[in-house]
């Protein structure tokens, strides 16, 4: 600068930013409007034997150096940070690279320095494995020799509805606990039951954690774990065995379930079985006549009690039909397998029947 420059700019106050690597800015009061490197650091409280490192956080995103008697353009930004350092690491925010006076920078710098908006995630990308969301409190350690990308991504949502009610989340793994939470149920008091489309229903514990990518994940309902009468329970009745298969599955339930032989039939009976919202009922102990040569033959319709109403009070077709089972009145459900699909006695079984079964509900509720 010469002298004539020196005594024009003299004087004349002006206002900068400056800020460490947290990017707090505070205002500070300059006598010059072209202030150096040197003097943008002894305003923010360094000394000359600290060597800081200057930069000035340009209007248009750019970082860029200012050295000791470097003499800085305020109309290309008013925002310097300030820090003490040896170096510089590179990174890139949206394509753009920056270099960066430190070993690590934090979530919240990447979103500030980036111009990220609130409503737009951070990920770090990563070439060996899945890219890693960066949290505002989250501290990235900067690799040397390379260059750490962070990138935004509007919020991917994930449904899941919960005995009924529908819960969002924006990451696409949630644990069980956090989604009975969200619906404002208490994740220990609850049998827990994921139903999955084309899959049988699978119990869950309080542990497991749901991955909302599956294909198919439709909902998880809940059954109490202990409704008492104030009576002690009576040992469920097995007058057959079942195949080893159904009896894993219905024990998987947490269901109380017993097999009868009752009124020239042979049973099998399921109670508490939860029903989709739409009925009077929350749940129905459910029965399925299982034919002396099951597998071989199929299972056929089922069978409800009480008998179930839509809350709607609009009329069920085919269950019009009482069948008695251990002398009370069960309400047939004519439901059968179609000719596309028919029954197999390779495969199909107690579970795949039990699918039917929670289809034909669902069906009539509209769910």
């Amino acid at each position: 600068m010469t002298i004539e420059h020196q005594e024009t700019d003299r004087g004349k106050n002006t206002t900068v930013e400056i800020a460490g690597l947290d990017l707090n800015f505070h205002a500070f009061a300059l006598d010059t409007r072209t202030p150096t490197g040197g003097k943008i650091a002894k305003a923010a409280g360094f000394n000359g034997d600290q060597y800081p490192h200057v930069l000035q956080w340009r209007d248009d995103g750019d970082l860029e150096e200012l050295r000791a008697r470097e003499e800085a353009d305020l109309s290309n930004g008013v925002k310097f940070i300030v820090a003490e350092s040896d170096g510089t690491n590179r990174i890139a925010i949206e394509g753009e690279g920056l270099d960066w006076p430190a070993d690590e920078i934090s979530g919240a710098v990447v979103r500030k320095l980036g111009r990220i908006p609130a409503d737009r995630f951070v990920y770090l990308e990563r070439t060996d494995k899945p890219d890693r969301l960066v949290e505002d409190a989250d501290i990235i350690k900067i690799k040397k020799g390379g260059v750490e990308q962070f990138r935004s991504r509007k919020p991917e949502i994930w449904e899941l509805i919960v005995q009924g009610k529908k819960i969002i989340s924006t990451i696409p793994v949630i644990s069980v606990v956090d989604a009975l939470t969200r619906a404002g149920f208490d994740p220990n008091a609850w049998i827990i039951i994921l139903k999955v489309a084309g899959q049988p229903k699978r119990q869950l514990s309080v542990g497991d954690e749901i991955d909302l990518r599956a294909p198919g994940i439709e909902k998880i309902r809940l059954t109490a774990k202990d409704v008492s009468n104030g009576e002690a329970r009576t040992a469920p009745s097995r007058d057959f065995a079942l195949l080893e298969v159904d009896e894993s599955y219905l024990d998987g339930l947490g269901l109380q379930w017993e097999t009868r032989n009752s009124d020239g039939h042979r049973w099998l009976i399921i109670h508490g079985y939860p029903v989709p919202i739409g009925y009077t009922a929350t749940t129905t102990t459910l029965a399925l006549m299982i034919p002396p040569t099951y597998p071989q033959s199929q299972i056929d319709m089922f069978y409800a009690y009480p008998p179930l109403q839509r809350a709607t009070g609009a009329a069920i077709p085919a269950t019009e039909a009482v069948q008695s089972v251990g002398g009370l009145p069960f309400q047939r459900w004519s439901r059968h397998r179609g000719t596309v699909v028919p029954w197999n006695p390779q495969c199909d079984n107690v579970v795949t029947h039990l699918a039917l079964v929670e289809s034909s509900l669902a069906k009539e509720v509209d769910e």
